[in-house]
């Protein structure tokens, strides 16, 4: 359906057969049609389509007359309708009451105001008594068990209707709810919490209600139970309110929450306060204090650095940071703590990093470090284990802070002789530290001097599993401290080979705890730096099958270790190639030079890739982006991130990586992570898009969360790949559908891809071109070639005229769009360039079949659109070279013949040529 073909009337038709016969979605694509071949002279027929445009409204967000005339009170009527028909009658009687307020005597308008009137009281009346008869359920003390439960979940789905979470809330529900929720029934207490986040979600007055009526102390006691899916229940919920409470109203459901509300910050400041207070209470499960230190995590550390006002981090240090180091110094086999679950110690590690990162100056992080000395400096010697637990913990988290403590008077001495203790506990605490210790580069050249020895020695004495494999770890990591450099080997030849073996062995050992089995990973993770290692380990299957399991299962600390081991294996870190005549002054100044391993060579790495694929990597990384846990930092992202680009570098990988899952998992790696981890998972997105069907790689509204990171990708920090690969993407998903084009264009793509245009680099100017060719299928980009005084034009005309095929192509395609749609370009051409006429004769000679086929539509337009352009092509070359073309392939009569014989009608239409017995010439005076 073109403009060259078909007219508005037929297309508005379709669209009506389309609707009537239930197919809205088609419907709305030929009303969309119609009103584009309306716009361009501004006809009244675009009136009635408008309007049955809302017939077919969905909950997709396509581009609607509204958003273009807010005042089409028509239009607003038709949306009314389409609310009415799927149910949202709130917004429905919005829209009738805006209507019925500019035209008060309009009696379609009153009507309606009024039936929906009588619907929403029906609805209200309907859900009322439905929650009655469930209150009524519930509060029966002689009703069954299974009906109880039966009546919670029909609560649930009530709530998440405005109309049943209103009635729920105005029958005194909350209290209700607060009885539901100290049940002994699991499945009660969690339907309890579900229905109030219905009740909470995106509302502010129902949740500070909420809040004081339930209080926070119940909150906290039910979240810090022992059953974890109650707690993580619990924590969604208190989550709901703070986002409820901090982002206020939002602009759907203005109009729903009109109270005039006292600024929330002290009950935010409350909430808080009781999660810091459950950091050290014995009374509160492991889960539970997970869960608290998880909603700390989310909630305290600015979303952005730029916003300047931190004081929410200041009061949670001066609150809260003894009893977060409490808990990070808890060492549960001591039995004198609260509850930890083997997550506990890493989410503590997540929280201190955040909350010491979100400090804006030197005054700040020495009050951090303060408070961090006076907990280490404890006397007692069972305080002191708990004090080197809180160091380790630090080490893992804000790094400066545990170094700086790790340096006090005697704490070193003290992890020294913990490790020559008899007390495993002690033991263990202490190599754990020395471990974490030994990444750190001012501490590393004394730990290896001293400490390898003595690890050792563990390794080889202990008869505890715990000790050993953690000695071996410790080994591990002094061993891999000239990281990739194949030159700086810390052990004698083979050593790391033979840990790496012995890591192999504690993993695949289903007998022993999977925290032991952990730290084999977290071993790895450091001697994958050597490419032998790396060999070794890829053709380990039940390595990578044990290493890929504890990825999936529930310890999360876990994370970090597979991926950087993976990073490692797929040699997705950055190395920065030195310049060669530098390595040459370097060995001529006998200066160290970093050397590559031989089996870290490019054919190596493409085998790696592809037996990490057969065995399953894909599944794994995508299990790891779904944790929700602090243990998956951003710093865990970009290694997952970094894996995931590795893997769709060739080609043919990709149909794999996105049959698993893999472009689902990158959509939030690109958006939420760290900026090079962004980059990697944008990047990865880009390749998938380029060759594979993006609207099967990435379904249904998926689809469109891809072109924000796209857009991001066309930035001057990113290299002219990166760049490239963008624009390819950006091309083929603007090709799909016009509301993918609306997505690309509100994202400010626009400008970017102009700028593109100008590059120096063949490739990149060309993709810019033939993505800006699909962006010009919309409206709003063609109105920025009609616009006046700007080049746009004039650059594609050109560009027409260039050497590069590839860019010609794009070009030519980019002018036959534009003049099929907007005739009033095809004056413009001849302005634009002296050259033009020959520009256009080039492409009609072309040996390229596809760009005469461009430049017989081109001149097509043109001709079409004015009778002086014609003359000026009829006087020309061109008339001889269309009629040559209009007798080739005769036979097939092919779609270039038929386009150049429809010009040669044209003017002889004009009356500017005539034919005669099929032959052309120029027409004469007579005629």
């Amino acid at each position: 359906l073109t403009p060259n073909h078909l007219d508005w009337v037929q297309v508005r038709e379709e669209g009506n057969h389309l609707f009537k016969s239930g197919d809205a979605q088609g419907a709305l694509s030929c009303y969309t049609k119609a009103l584009k071949l309306t716009e361009a002279d501004a006809s009244k027929g675009a009136i009635p389509i408008r309007h049955n445009f809302y017939h077919c409204l969905t909950p997709l967000s396509s581009p609607t007359a509204l958003d273009s005339d807010p005042g089409d009170i028509k239009a607003r009527f038709r949306r009314a309708q389409a609310l009415q028909k799927l149910g949202r009658l709130d917004q429905a009687f919005l829209d009738a009451q805006k209507c019925a307020q500019l035209e008060p005597k309009n009696k379609a308008f009153q009507e309606l105001l009024r039936l929906l009137g009588t619907q929403i009281q029906q609805k209200l009346s309907s859900t009322d008594a439905r929650v009655q008869q469930m209150f009524k359920l519930l509060l029966d003390d002689s009703a069954q068990l299974s009906d109880k439960q039966k009546a919670a979940q029909n609560l649930v789905v009530l709530s998440r209707e405005d109309a049943g979470a209103e009635q729920v809330f105005r029958n005194d529900g909350v209290k209700l709810l607060q009885k539901l929720l100290a049940s002994h029934h699991e499945d009660i207490v969690l339907s309890a919490l579900r229905t109030l986040v219905g009740l909470c979600t995106g509302h502010q007055s129902r949740t500070m209600a909420i809040v004081h009526e339930l209080g926070m102390p119940q909150l906290c006691a039910v979240m810090g139970s022992g059953a974890s899916a109650v707690s993580l229940a619990a924590c969604h919920l208190l989550q709901v309110m703070f986002e409820a409470l901090t982002e206020g109203m939002k602009r759907d459901i203005r109009g729903k929450d009109e109270a005039i509300l006292p600024e929330p910050s002290r009950e935010l400041r409350s909430m808080l306060q009781h999660l810091l207070d459950m950091m050290p209470a014995a009374t509160v499960s492991g889960p539970g204090r997970d869960s608290a230190i998880n909603l700390l995590v989310k909630q305290v550390p600015r979303k952005s650095l730029r916003n300047p006002d931190n004081s929410v981090t200041l009061w949670t240090v001066d609150h809260g940071l003894k009893k977060v180091l409490e808990v990070a110094g808890t060492v549960p086999e001591l039995a004198d703590g609260p509850p930890l679950t083997d997550n506990t110690p890493m989410s503590c590690s997540v929280l201190l990093n955040k909350l010491y990162d979100d400090l804006k100056c030197d005054s700040e992080r020495e009050n951090f470090n303060r408070l961090c000395e006076e907990y280490v400096h404890q006397p007692a010697l069972e305080s002191k284990v708990r004090a080197i637990q809180a160091v380790s913990v630090l080490l893992q988290g804000p790094s400066d802070v545990g170094n700086r403590t790790l340096e006090l008077s005697g704490v070193m001495e003290t992890v020294i002789a913990m490790c020559a203790s008899e007390n495993l506990i002690h033991q263990q605490v202490a190599v754990e530290t020395l471990i974490h210790a030994a990444g750190k580069a001012k501490r590393a050249s004394f730990i290896t001097a001293n400490g390898v020895a003595l690890l050792k020695d563990l390794y080889k004495t202990s008869e505890n599993d715990r000790i050993r494999v953690r000695a071996l770890v410790g080994l591990c990591k002094l061993g891999s401290a000239g990281g990739t450099d194949f030159s700086m080997k810390q052990f004698a030849e083979g050593s790391t080979l033979k840990l790496a073996k012995q890591c192999r062995k504690w993993l695949c050992n289903d007998s022993l705890p999977a925290t032991s089995r952990r730290w084999a990973v977290e071993g790895l993770a450091y001697l994958t730096f050597d490419a032998d290692v790396k060999e070794d380990l890829v053709e380990d299957k039940k390595a990578l099958n044990a290493m890929f399991e504890l990825a999936k299962s529930e310890d999360k600390t876990v994370l970090f270790a597979v991926g950087s081991t993976l990073v490692n294996c797929t040699n997705s870190y950055d190395v920065e190639k030195p310049d060669p005549q530098l390595v040459e002054l370097a060995k001529y100044a006998k200066q160290h030079v970093p050397e590559e391993h031989p089996k870290d060579a490019q054919f190596f790495v493409e085998k790696r890739l592809l037996k990490l694929l057969q065995a399953g990597v894909v599944s794994a990384l995508v299990c790891m982006v779904k944790q929700e846990s602090p243990a998956l930092t951003d710093a865990c992202k970009e290694c997952i991130a970094r894996v995931f680009l590795a893997l769709v570098e060739r080609q043919e990988d990709r149909g794999m990586v996105v049959a698993q899952g893999g472009g689902k998992a990158l959509i939030p790696l690109a958006t939420e992570n760290t900026d090079v981890g962004k980059v990697k998972a944008s990047q990865a997105l880009a390749k998938i898009t380029i060759t594979s069907n993006p609207e099967i790689a990435f379904p249904g509204e998926r689809i469109y969360e891809v072109v924000r990171p796209l857009v991001n990708l066309l930035h001057l920090e990113c290299t002219l790949l990166q760049n490239f690969e963008a624009l390819m993407a950006l091309t083929n998903l603007a090709g799909i559908n016009e509301r993918l084009r609306s997505k690309i264009i509100k994202e400010k793509a626009v400008s970017k891809v102009e700028g593109y245009m100008f590059e120096e680099h063949e490739l990149v100017r060309a993709a810019a071109t033939e993505c800006m060719c699909n962006l010009a299928l919309s409206t709003e980009v063609q109105k920025l070639f009609l616009a006046t005084g700007n080049d746009r034009l004039k650059l594609v005309v050109l560009f027409c005229g260039e050497e590069d095929e590839r860019l010609r192509k794009a070009a030519a395609g980019t002018l036959a769009m534009l003049t099929a749609e907007q005739p009033e370009l095809c004056a413009r051409i001849p302005g634009t360039t002296s050259h033009w006429l020959e520009i256009l004769q080039a492409l009609l000679l072309s040996d390229s079949q596809d760009l005469r086929h461009r430049g017989v539509v081109i001149a097509l337009n043109i001709m079409q659109a004015e009778r002086d352009l014609t003359e000026k092509l009829m006087e020309s070359e061109a008339l001889e070279i269309l009629s040559v073309m209009a007798k080739e392939d005769t036979d097939a009569r092919g779609p270039i013949a038929k386009i150049a014989q429809q010009c040669l009608e044209v003017a002889v239409r004009y009356g500017i040529i005539k034919s005669a017995e099929g032959r052309v010439g120029k027409a004469t005076s007579d005629s």
